[in-house]
């Protein structure tokens, strides 16, 4: 199977991985149909297409990234999967059952921004979820360390997120959404603040959690290599309103990490990404120009 793969391949590769036994591939997760978000006019502006319509199915257990020009509607389309935001029209579908505007149970939301609390140490930032659930604290003990260990941050409970790095800051908040255990894992953007290095490492700790988790894990990011070097699947979006122009299979084997970076393959994905993007690109930074 070629890794770079035309709109439509999905389904049929995944009906392979099933035949063949692979524990990830267990069905859609959720589903995006004719999904399309179109905010209000106000003050004299006229109505906003942000997005779609979309029609995208997430299958179970597999890792996925959303590239796509600025403004083209990455961050509402994970709204929309959030729960966060309902679509104009259409629908969304986790596990079958449709979202309606609600932050359907299991699923995790990480954003770019530090949502760390500065008032909490590393510890009780990440039982602070388990605790207003009313958790035992021996459990939320046991699971604090289970966390801990797999994020990096066995040494630092005691510290504060102002005594952190951007990335160990990251790491905490990422850790406390894990505390609740979700089957459906969004992050936006959640290294965009990190220096390059620092990204590859972070991104190195995300595999590890997909793969200790069997999450189902969907990425916004603007890097076509953070995309390339972590995801089994990119989605690749056009300028607004974002629809979809490829889906590309990434064909990283599951125990992958950084090192995939230097192999040719990576180089051909990375080339393709930014050739179906690059006149998408140019076009939102002229609609940005004009103020349209």
């Amino acid at each position: 199977m070629s890794r770079l793969e035309a709109p439509g391949t999905i389904r049929s590769h995944e009906r392979e991985l099933k035949k063949a036994g692979d524990p990830t591939a267990m069905g859609t997760h959720c589903e995006l149909r004719g999904a399309t978000r179109v905010y209000p006019g106000s003050a004299g502006r006229p109505a906003l297409h942000a997005l779609g319509p979309i029609d995208l199915e997430l299958e179970a257990g597999r890792f996925y990234a959303v590239v796509g020009p600025s403004g083209c509607g990455k961050s509402t389309l994970l709204e929309l999967l959030a729960g966060l935001a309902s679509p104009s029209e259409g629908e969304v579908f986790i596990n079958g059952q449709p979202i309606e505007g609600n932050v359907a149970d299991g699923v995790g939301v990480v954003f770019q921004d530090d949502a760390s609390f500065p008032w909490l140490t590393v510890w009780d930032n990440i039982a602070f979820g388990l605790r207003q659930k009313g958790v035992s604290e021996n459990i939320i003990s046991e699971k604090v360390k289970g966390a801990t260990k797999l994020m990096g941050l066995n040494g630092f409970e005691s510290a504060y997120p102002a005594q952190l790095s951007g990335g160990m800051r990251q790491r905490v908040c990422i850790a406390r959404t894990l505390m609740m255990e979700p089957k459906l894992i969004l992050l936006d953007e959640p290294f965009g603040a990190l220096d390059q290095q620092t990204r590859l490492l972070m991104g190195d700790e995300l595999l590890n959690l997909w793969r200790e988790t069997g999450a189902t894990v969907l990425l916004i990011t603007h890097a076509l290599d953070e995309a390339a070097m972590l995801a089994d699947v990119v989605c690749v979006m056009s300028a607004r309103p974002g629809v979809l122009l490829d889906v590309v299979e990434t064909g990283w084997p599951r125990d992958r990490d950084s090192r995939i970076v230097s192999k040719p393959e990576f180089g051909a994905i990375t080339s393709r990404l930014w050739s179906l993007l690059r006149e998408e690109s140019l076009n939102a930074l002229d609609t940005k120009q004009r103020g349209s």
